[in-house]
């Protein structure tokens, strides 16, 4: 039987979906939304509202390096299954995440350095697809 390739933009909205639950799942925070953007060999992710309450109210008490630290601890906590998805999603190695939070905004931001770039089927043909633009996934729905 034979899979077809997805569209750049299907990766994109599978991997923005599968970001969120397992954030949701493993550490039982709902991101606002989740944004991925497929550049050539590299992902880039975008966390948005990463932050939790407890972690708001720390910072608030000015303890906003506690919280950097706790928040690394997490990712790194998160990383071998978030490598695994990301992996299982594109179907290439991950060879490095990068990874770091903006507390005042409440962002995450992600890099995955891939092996190669991924196999994609060409979207050039629907006019529902467009090239370069980053795919969300709000948790709205």
């Amino acid at each position: 039987m034979t899979t077809s390739l997805p569209t750049r933009g299907q990766l994109e909205r599978t991997l923005s979906q599968r970001i969120q639950a397992l954030y949701r799942s493993q550490l039982g925070h709902r991101l606002s939304s989740v944004d991925c953007e497929l550049l050539g060999t590299k992902i880039a992710i975008v966390l948005e509202q990463s932050v939790t309450q407890p972690e708001q109210l720390l910072v608030e008490q000015g303890k906003a390096e506690l919280v950097k630290t706790l928040h690394s601890e997490l990712e790194q906590a998160i990383r071998p299954q978030l490598q695994a998805l990301i992996e299982e999603v594109v179907g290439v190695a991950v060879l490095d995440l990068l990874s770091d939070v903006t507390l005042e905004t409440e962002r995450t931001g992600i890099i995955a350095i891939l092996a190669e770039a991924p196999q994609l089927r060409d979207a050039a043909s629907k006019a529902s697809t467009s090239a370069g633009t980053p795919t969300k996934q709000s948790s709205e729905a």
